[in-house]
């Protein structure tokens, strides 16, 4: 291990002091145990994580910033050690190592629960912060380094406690900073002149040589950077409301413009530098009268009516022969200005006449106000691909959320290529293209396309195929059809391929090539945007769009499916649903797509759903979801809702919970008879405290313990008795169980998770889905069941039906008609 003369060694290797405002590197040691957060909008938005130990902020880069949600788990990447004065420290780094704005977003004092060095060693970090936002107590665990990896990644995670809160997202809460109260824009412009009035640092050497110059128009300001894309989520239907603005979704490469004293970069969504394909494109932006601007569009080649398409685009690439255009939708800076921050209304209102100024090829990506379902339906009547529906009052923000929204018409996406069919015709080299898309990581066989080659085409595929090809099938599981005179590639290729609509098991309809993809890498083309393209049909009266939709891969259950599970098994789910609060679980495009958490009723719910009024800890008021009947079942499915979690009360009286619940989560290696014995277990400690309980198989890898009762006590009483019992436990048996939520303490136990009951907190219900491999089903079993069972997702979309239709009596008999409570003789027993 290095000295600590050592520790700060690379910290000063990689900065210029000279050009840079930062501390230089010296080892210190402040009054107390500090730590801080630096919000650090760099070449990626990302969130510096500090706390100080031997004289040092150690640091880690959190990707997407903490949370206060325990079921989050966010990257972070450990870094080279810092100053204690870079606690402090806030400004513009000018360019050079870690370009960008740095705002000091959060700051305290930590104290760390075991020993800080050991933890360190041993990748399990647990600690309890003490800062202006963040409180309470949370850890940090190293992941396993793959081969061939040379960064140390870290995940942050939220222990559950008073402080934790689910769907909490802090970095959305506090935008400003906690020493001057100024935004991220503020910081950037007020603190731009001190940084750049010291000299220059040096030029990173891979820096892309391609530049297109042209006459300098106005003074540049500060050289603009790559700012990574901000990306929309696919939904049915365009969100409603006149906050929402909507754009036509064009086909073509998203493109990031650069310009900078009459210099112009043309950058892909994956940070390679195209200028020197289109210069046309840059020649036109660089005579725009700016001194500097970021700007983000998307670049296109038309057809004689003006649509966008893509493989008109690739074609132009090579023959320089097409329609190619411009449309900029989006203004990131502008003349050394940070408008990101500004609302999308704002940053368009002074981007538009910038580029109508300009003309062909440049073009302003018009919206309209509200009134998206027309807007929609016109886009598919011309045949276009879609539109894009924008928060007009909304910052711009990186990555995928849920500010922009995109809604489509027809099929018209990326698959990887894995292989192709030979072909016994005379001057054809293949007959089809065997495609693919990876599901958690394994690529999946989506079927075969042969239409949409010409002679060119042919020639650039195969000139791009021989290289990659290989002895076996890279499929995970690879279906007769696709072997019959298959050579197989190394997945590298990603192609566009227009079709009409994806079958129940994945296959594409009608699949036609588009031409090839060079801006989004093979590993990326994942089935989580996928859309089934069938007409709208009703479940139970309810209006399903895209009822064919994927929603379990593995599995080909549709959105139909899961909507028929619901309707069909509507009074077993009801029984223990209606009426009261709930929360879903949401994957509109899928379980392999982005997934989650909705428990507040708003306008883009539909109207099948109830809602329900609950006061707030900060004493406002929600609209919290409630579903009543079969109506509303379907409709949560037609929303993608996958899970249902309810809470353990009734909403009439929200204060006085009507059931215990205990959920014996294991540790990885513990097999599931060791958690069968456990619940065992805790049906007998629980009727020796005077209460019966019924056991829930919840679909995942554990067991639900859940004993009703009368609703006499507040939720105070019952979470004592439910913290209680499982300490109780935990002390009689401290290598089998614990009560404590973080993970360090769980190696090799089970978790005896009690904090399911307290206001507001939610667990899955019975008979609900999973949004898991294999879509199983939680399901109420007997205790004599439980005995025999193998695991706890057992039963699934595909078996529950059977497993139904051969009960001859309820395995939850006694359940509703149980009469007992938390009397003071329960809460003694755990006293």
């Amino acid at each position: 291990m290095a000295g600590k003369g050592d520790l700060l060694k690379d910290y000063n290797s990689k900065r210029d002091f000279r050009s840079t405002p930062e501390p230089k590197g010296a080892l210190k040691k402040s009054k107390g145990a500090l730590f801080v957060i630096q919000k650090h909008e760099a070449r990626r938005l990302h969130y510096d994580f500090r706390l100080e130990l031997d004289g040092v902020l150690k640091s880690w880069a959190v990707t997407k910033g903490p949370s206060l949600d325990p079921a989050d788990k966010r990257l972070a990447v450990r870094t080279e050690d810092h100053p204690v004065d870079y606690g402090a420290f806030e400004g513009v780094i000018p360019e050079g190592y870690g370009a960008g704005t740095v705002m000091l977003w959060d700051r305290g004092e930590w104290e760390p629960k075991t020993d800080p060095h050991e933890g360190l060693k041993k990748g399990e970090l647990k600690f309890s912060l003490k800062g202006e936002r963040l409180k309470g107590g949370f850890a940090l665990i190293r992941m396993k380094k793959k081969k061939g990896e040379k960064r140390e990644n870290w995940l942050l995670i939220k222990e559950r406690d008073e402080k934790a809160k689910d769907g909490a997202d802090p970095t959305e809460t506090w935008t400003k900073s906690v020493s001057s109260g100024r935004p991220m824009d503020a910081i950037a412009e007020e603190d731009a002149n001190g940084a750049s009035a010291k000299p220059k640092a040096k030029k990173s050497a891979s820096k892309p040589k391609s530049r297109t110059k042209a006459k300098k128009k106005k003074t540049g300001g500060r050289r603009p950077v790559f700012t990574p894309p901000q990306l929309a989520s696919l939904r049915d239907d365009p969100p409603e409301g006149d906050e929402w603005v909507h754009e036509l979704k064009y086909d073509g490469y998203r493109i990031q413009a650069l310009i900078h004293d009459g210099e112009v970069r043309l950058i892909t969504r994956n940070e390679k530098d195209w200028t020197d394909r289109y210069p046309a494109i840059a020649e036109a932006l660089a005579a725009l009268d700016v001194g500097s601007a970021a700007i983000d569009g998307e670049l296109v080649a038309v057809d004689k009516e003006g649509r966008s398409r893509f493989g008109l685009l690739q074609s132009a690439a090579e023959t320089g022969t097409a329609d190619l255009r411009y449309y900029a939708f989006d203004l990131l800076s502008l003349d050394g200005e940070k408008t990101a921050g500004a609302t999308l209304r704002k940053r368009k209102e002074r981007l538009k006449p910038l580029i109508e100024a300009a003309g062909a090829p440049l073009f302003f990506s018009d919206h309209i106000d509200g009134r998206g379902d027309e807007v929609i339906r016109k886009a598919c009547a011309m045949h276009l691909e879609g539109i894009i529906s924008k928060k007009a009052n909304a910052p711009y923000r990186s990555g995928r959320g849920t500010a922009w929204i995109k809604s489509k018409c027809v099929g018209n996406d990326e698959f990887v290529i894995a292989g192709y069919r030979k072909s016994d015709k005379r001057g054809r080299p293949f007959s089809s293209l065997l495609l693919g898309e990876y599901a958690g990581g394994d690529l999946i066989y989506r079927g075969r396309v042969g239409t949409g080659f010409d002679e060119a085409a042919f020639e650039m595929l195969m000139t791009k195929m021989r290289p990659l090809t290989r002895k076996t099938s890279p499929y995970a599981e690879t279906p007769d059809e696709a072997r019959r005179g298959a050579v197989w590639l190394t997945p590298q290729l990603v192609a566009q391929i227009a079709y009409t609509e994806q079958t129940a098991d994945g296959r594409l309809r009608h699949p036609s090539f588009l031409g090839l993809r060079e801006d989004k890498p093979a590993e990326k083309v994942t089935s989580m945007a996928r859309e089934g393209g069938s007409e709208a049909t009703e479940v139970e009266g309810v209006r399903l769009t895209h009822p064919d939709r994927v929603m379990f891969p593995g599995q080909g259950a549709t959105k139909r499916s899961v909507a028929e599970y619901y309707a069909g098994n509507a009074d077993r789910i009801l029984n223990y649903l209606k009426g009261r609060p709930l929360s879903l679980v949401r994957c509109p495009a899928g379980r392999e797509d982005e997934c989650f958490f909705q428990k507040h009723h708003g306008a883009s719910v539909p109207d099948e759903l109830g809602a329900v009024d609950i006061k707030e800890k900060d004493g406002k008021t929600g609209r919290y979801l409630v579903i009543n009947n079969a109506k509303g079942l379907v409709a949560a499915a037609q929303i993608g809702a996958l899970e249902l979690h309810i809470w353990g009360v009734r909403a009439d009286r929200i204060e006085q919970p009507e059931r215990v619940i205990f959920d014996l989560d294991p540790d990885e290696g513990v097999s599931f008879p060791t958690v069968r014995d456990a619940a065992a277990e805790l049906r007998d400690v629980l009727e020796a405290a005077g209460l019966k309980s019924f056991p829930l198989l919840t679909g995942g890898k554990g067991v639900h313990v859940i004993a009703p009762v009368q609703r006499r006590r507040e939720w105070p009483d019952v979470k004592t008795f439910a913290k209680g019992l499982a300490q109780k436990l935990a002390d009689a048996s401290p290598d089998r169980y614990v009560a404590k939520s973080s993970k360090a303490a769980r190696k090799g136990k089970i978790f005896i998770d009690w904090l399911r009951n307290e206001r507001g907190a939610t667990a899955v219900a019975p008979y609900s889905l999973r949004a898991r491999p294999g879509a199983p089903v939680a399901t109420p079993v007997s205790w004599r069941e439980l005995a025999k069972a193998e695991a706890a997702n057992i039963y699934t979309l595909d078996n529950i039906a059977a497993r139904l239709s051969r009960l001859k009596s309820d395995p939850w008999d006694g359940y509703d008609g149980a009469r007992q409570s938390i009397t003071d003789s329960v809460l003694d027993f755990v006293a």
